[in-house]
């Protein structure tokens, strides 16, 4: 009998640490190979762990929540044969190698130096005097990503002095921002009756991340546009009731996507990314559209490639199998990564109105909020009217409020001429016009548009 040591594999993408979400086994099972050992999640998607031998759990590795590095000790089999753990190192099992232990919540109490080592101490903190940080050779340069030595310049936090977090103690923003609100703290209150403190899981802490880093480097832009899509509503009823049985029911979303689509055609330069640092904006020809969706674990984005190749049955199953997909965990990585514009829907708790968050560093998202019916004026008659409001930001960097406008304009007059998304958008078919564009000649693709009742 020997011990077989598994470690965290590569999961690639330069992913150097991911979360252990749960056990698939427990301590004395037998297992077979490529049973499935564990569950961990990048910051992108879960993985299973299978076992490459057959063998029975001896020791685990880490308990669920805690973060470990890829190449750390996940789990001990006992197995036939000499194993690949030499005797002398199976006798004494390691502690669980982890890359950064889960972020809790900083302990109660002062924030400043810690006092003169005259007692034991607990475990260093993230945030150091320089003295005490990671130890750097002379002239060598803390690890860190061009965006955090901004960040600390901005700051005015020496890197020497902030102890990084991160793989191979690479310093986060998370590190600079405990380092800035640590000087000059007070002291905090103890943790009273009623309060829990929740460790963030490796998904929310990327949303986090995300998120931050996004409203920090993007100036965002917000646009607001009314679309009537009473005739939308009118004409999606009618292609569920002849279709809906055989090619799957159509939702608001699958019409919105292609409206996307044919509106970048005229503005490409929103279907882009721009690399900040380089100074460099990508535009792309292909529309990989990002679906933000909400999953029980957060919010995802997976991502609908080539959505200009579709139509609307495909781009309404495709919606449909990405959401099912991270919903269920099983999203592979490379569906979670390389969207160039988003589209994001609260469906009916979409409110009248929202700021969406520029999913960095993409230029732009769309954002879809519910559908009411409101009286209009249609001539001297009121009628009632189906109205949804697209909220959508946009890059003030790189995209002028003018053509954010023309855009948005541009989706909704495909939105309000519903039946032109049925037919060939390509590049010299004519495109509806807005009811506020003046006509070129010839009776206008729409009809004069209500004006809301007072």
């Amino acid at each position: 009998m020997g011990i077989h040591a598994i470690k965290m594999p590569d999961i690639g993408e330069g992913i150097a640490e991911v979360e252990l979400v749960a056990w698939r086994v427990r301590p004395g099972e037998a297992v077979e190979e490529d049973q499935v050992l564990a569950d961990v999640m990048t910051d992108k998607a879960t993985v299973e762990i299978p076992s490459p031998v057959r063998g029975q759990v001896a020791s685990l590795g880490g308990e669920a929540g805690q973060m470990m590095a890829v190449g750390a000790e996940l789990i001990r089999l006992e197995v036939d044969g000499p194993g690949n753990v030499r005797e002398a190192a199976a006798q004494p099992v390691r502690e669980p190698a982890v890359a950064t232990q889960a972020r809790e919540p900083a302990p109660a109490g002062p924030a400043g130096p810690t006092p003169s080592p005259a007692a034991p101490q607990a475990p260093a903190q993230a945030h150091m005097p320089a003295a005490s940080a990671a130890s750097l050779a002379p002239g060598e340069r803390p690890l860190a990503s061009p965006s955090v030595r901004r960040h600390a310049r901005e700051l005015d936090i020496d890197l020497h002095g902030v102890r990084g977090s991160g793989p191979g103690g690479r310093i986060t923003h998370e590190d600079l921002e405990a380092s800035h609100a640590a000087q000059g703290r007070a002291p905090e209150p103890q943790a009273g009756e009623g309060e829990h403190a929740v460790p963030l899981t490796a998904l929310r802490r990327r949303i986090a991340q995300q998120m931050q880093e996004s409203m920090r480097r993007i100036p965002h832009f917000s646009y607001v546009e009314e679309i009537d899509v009473t005739e939308l509503e009118r004409l999606r009823g009618q292609l569920n009731e002849r279709f809906g049985e055989a090619r799957g029911r159509l939702t608001l979303l699958p019409f919105i996507a292609r409206a996307m689509v044919l509106a970048l055609q005229e503005f490409p330069q929103l279907n882009a990314r721009f690399d900040d640092e380089a100074g460099v904006v990508t535009r792309f020809d292909a529309v990989h559209l990002g679906v933000a969706t909400q999953t029980d674990a957060g919010l995802m984005v997976p991502v609908l490639r080539h959505a200009q190749a579709q139509d609307l049955w495909g781009l309404a199953r495709e919606i449909a199998r990405l959401a099912q997909s991270v919903r269920g965990g099983r999203a592979p990585r490379e569906v979670l990564g390389g969207s160039t514009i988003t589209l994001t829907s609260l469906g009916a708790l979409g409110g009248i109105a929202s700021t969406p968050v520029i999913n960095h560093p993409e230029v732009a998202i769309v954002g879809v909020n519910r559908v009411v019916e409101r009286p209009m004026f249609q001539g001297a008659a009121v009628v009632p009217r189906r109205l949804m409001n697209l909220s959508s930001s946009f890059d003030h960097r790189v995209i002028d409020g003018m053509d954010a406008a023309r855009f948005i304009q541009s989706v909704r007059g495909w939105l309000e001429c519903p039946a032109l998304l049925l037919v060939d958008g390509s590049p010299g078919h004519a495109r509806p016009r807005t009811g506020t564009a003046e006509p070129e000649g010839g009776e206008s693709l729409l009809q004069e548009r209500p004006v809301r009742g007072a």
